[in-house]
């Protein structure tokens, strides 16, 4: 049986704190991968840090958002950190900036997959309407999958409460659901949360999962996320 896919969240700016995460959620039951965002990549050791990282699938979260000749760039300089499988960008940057991350990516690193984010998990119907927005949550999000698949992105990041519409509209790509809990968990500031076993079976392929896992005993967070996932 194919082994269910966790991308552990790196949330912090400490080396030492990303080693012992590593180190401890190590498990035969799950393919475990590790992300990476904004707080660690811009870090004094942070991007030297994960060009070091062997053996391990790597998604780097910093969600790009700007004109594409910048984005494109961004993505160029990127192209010594063979090692990163994935990279996240805003799907609402447009579609000219999708095609120049794209572009880009396939000229400097074929191997790396482009992400495009749908609307954050800490997002309600309610807040996003106070920065413009005036369709609900479900609809921005089946419009953001429809572009980012046809400006040839390679996966979706979406909640899990959109991952099972998504699964229909964008078929062959992967898609990636943050906002996970583990069951009972408190969901922080995030508004709309899944438990692992809702996302997969809402059509997700990977999980992002990190303050469920990385706060408190990493060991026993993943026997509890592997029962779960049961």
């Amino acid at each position: 049986m194919k082994k269910q896919k966790i991308f552990i969240a790196c949330d912090t700016n400490n080396t030492k704190k990303v080693n012992y995460i590593i180190k401890n959620s190590q498990t035969s039951n799950l393919k475990i991968g590790y992300k990476f965002g904004l707080q660690f990549f811009l870090s004094p050791r942070g991007r030297l840090f994960i060009s070091k990282i062997k053996g391990k699938e790597i998604f780097l979260d910093l969600k790009l958002n700007d004109i594409p000749n910048t984005c494109g760039a961004a993505i160029n300089s990127l192209k010594d950190l063979k090692n990163i499988s994935y990279i996240t960008v805003h799907v609402n940057g447009g579609y000219e900036m999708l095609r120049a991350i794209k572009k880009m990516a396939r000229k400097t690193n074929k191997k790396l997959k482009i992400l495009g984010v749908t609307v954050l998990t800490s997002f309600s119907n309610s807040s996003i309407r106070k920065i413009g927005y005036e369709k609900p949550i479900f609809d921005l999000v089946k419009k953001q999958a429809s572009l980012a698949k046809s400006a040839g992105l390679d996966g979706i990041v979406c909640s899990g409460l959109e991952a099972k519409i998504v699964k229909k509209l964008c078929k062959k790509m992967e898609i990636f659901t943050p906002g996970v809990r583990l069951i009972g968990d408190d969901k922080g500031d995030q508004k709309r949360v899944v438990t692992p076993k809702q996302a997969f079976k809402n059509g997700a392929t990977s999980l992002v999962i990190g303050r469920s896992i990385i706060n408190g005993n990493i060991k026993k967070n993943i026997q509890k996320l592997i029962k779960d996932l049961k």
